[in-house]
């Protein structure tokens, strides 16, 4: 099933898709991540899939992909490897460097609440040991939407919306 999030992609595309594009990055790197993913998720490799919205959000001036994976948690199958998408995203913000640091650390910490909404907690829990030694504070949805780039508002708003009124699948 495609997402409907993203472009269509054929289903057999692999690293290479985004390698070549990664050195020139914009608009061409950003939908290369965006067909990978959807070639990936059709691989049947949710968890990847996920991965590279990671990538197509490490560009500043392109919207980052949230509705693509809200659609993906919500449409998760219980025997295909996902992950833990709160913790990773929780990781990812807390521990983010290189190019845009700060920018991408807003999008992974708006992609953990995002994950936080759309999955049954019991079952895709905080890394609470991370947030006790670290004395980590996760920023409220509020303040993470104040340092978005203009971009990313309508986007933000319509996964917030698909992650609020998709139900809770539970394993």
């Amino acid at each position: 099933m495609l997402n409907p999030h993203l472009p269509e992609a054929s289903p057999d595309l692999g690293p290479y898709h985004t390698r070549q594009h990664r050195a020139k990055g914009g608009s061409t790197f950003h939908r290369a991540c965006l067909e990978l993913s959807q070639s990936l998720w059709l691989q049947e490799k949710p968890a990847q899939a996920i991965l590279q919205l990671n990538k197509a959000s490490m560009i500043p001036d392109q919207a980052a992909p949230y509705s693509a994976l809200v659609w993906f948690l919500a449409h998760r199958r219980d025997n295909l490897f996902i992950g833990n998408p709160v913790r990773h995203f929780q990781h990812l913000a807390s521990r983010m460097s290189g190019d845009h640091a700060e920018l991408r650390s807003w999008r992974a910490w708006a992609c953990f609440h995002l994950a936080e909404i759309s999955l049954p907690w019991p079952d895709f829990p905080r890394d609470q040991e991370q947030i006790d030694q670290e004395q980590l504070r996760i920023p409220v949805f509020s303040d993470i939407e104040k340092k978005l780039p203009s971009c990313d508002s309508s986007t933000l708003s319509v996964a917030k919306a698909l992650a609020r009124t998709s139900p809770v699948k539970r394993p």
